[in-house]
Order: structure tokens, then C-alpha cells, then sequence
């Protein structure tokens, strides 16, 4: 990634955006758990400045979802939460960037798509690890007063299903949006 004064600006405005992004779908909720919609401008600083980007603007998103929505899991296991949502968010704007990376020279669309489909996997994949690892004892307890058969069922149906489908589909939804605006900066950063 290159320092300069396009890059610091790009990447401070990426990263306004994921705070504000995130803040605002706090009010949006599937289940237990807000909806991330910060994953399309993480996607786009990852293919714009790199995988050190996409790692950086997925810091940034986990740090706002530790201020404001793990209060539940906080509770439970204070290193477990720190532990998952940190790399939850980070890793998956990081892998975003290396797939991006390795599939653009090939095809622009195809990578911002694979992109867009990594970023939720590992996102919530690195969220399914953390619940089993951490949190599963009372997950468990919940599950059983929920009537679910089991805590994973609890935790692939309730937890994440939902939210991890409408991540998805919104980032494959807006993947031609996502490709035009890495166009723009692309352009942007040749010109400059």
C-alpha cells in the first residue's frame, strides 16, 4: 500500500464511512444482532489500496461493533469477545483484498463478486468459531429455552442465518456499483 496524500484521504474517508455505515444499522436488526452494511465500503478500500486496507477499515468496523453492539457477549467472556470481533472484521477485509488481488488482472467483475462473497463468510465463519469457542455454554442455555435442539442449531439459524443471507445478497446486489466505484478511484489514482 503507498502512502501518500490520495491514499490517506481515500482511506479516511473509507473509513468515515464505515463508522457512520455501522452506526446507522444498528437500528437494523434480523435476530439478535444488527446488520452489517459496512462490508461494501470495506470491499472497496480493500481493492482500491489493498489487502492492508480492507484489514484496516474492517479494524475500524469491529471496534465501532465492540462499542456499540457485544454488550450480551461481553458479558459472557470479556477476551472472547475482544478476540472475535476483532478478527472477525479485520480478517475479512484483509481476505476481501487478497482475493480481489489475485482475481482482477483475470476479471475485474469476478473478483469484486468473489470479494463480496468472502467478506460475510469469513465475517460471520470468524463470528461461528468465536460463539462455539467462547460463548457455546450459554448459548446452549439460550438454544434450550428457545426450543432448538441444539446450540448450533441456535447459532446457524438464529444468530447468524438471516443476517449473513442479507449481507450477502446486498453485496452481490451492489456488486456492479462496487466495480464502477473502484473504477472512479482507479482512474482517480492513475491521474494523480
Amino acid at each position: 500500500m503507498k502512502f501518500n496524500a490520495k491514499t490517506i484521504a481515500g482511506l479516511g474517508l473509507l473509513t468515515a464511512i464505515v463508522v457512520v455505515l455501522q452506526a446507522l444499522s444498528l437500528n437494523i436488526r434480523f435476530g439478535m444482532f444488527s446488520i452489517t452494511l459496512t462490508l461494501v465500503p470495506i470491499i472497496v478500500g480493500s481493492a482500491l489500496y489493498g489487502k492492508e486496507a480492507g484489514a484496516w477499515l474492517g479494524f475500524v468496523f469491529s471496534f465501532v461493533v465492540l462499542l456499540t453492539d457485544t454488550a450480551v457477549f461481553m458479558a459472557i467472556s470479556i477476551p472472547g469477545t475482544l478476540l472475535t470481533v476483532l478478527l472477525k472484521g479485520t480478517l475479512a477485509g484483509f481476505f476481501a483484498g487478497l482475493v480481489y488481488t489475485l482475481l482482477r488482472k483475470n476479471n475485474h467483475l469476478l473478483a469484486v463478486i468473489v470479494a463480496g462473497i468472502v467478506a460475510p463468510v469469513v465475517n460471520t465463519g470468524i463470528f461461528v468459531i468465536g460463539c462455539f469457542l467462547f460463548f457455546y455454554d450459554t448459548i446452549l442455555t439460550w438454544a434450550q429455552e428457545a426450543g432448538y435442539e441444539s446450540g448450533a442449531a441456535y447459532i446457524f439459524t438464529f444468530l447468524v442465518g438471516l443476517n449473513f443471507v442479507v449481507e450477502l445478497l446486498i453485496n452481490l446486489a451492489l456488486s456492479t456499483v462496487i466495480v464502477q466505484i473502484i473504477n472512479i478511484g482507479i482512474r482517480q489514482q492513475e491521474h494523480a
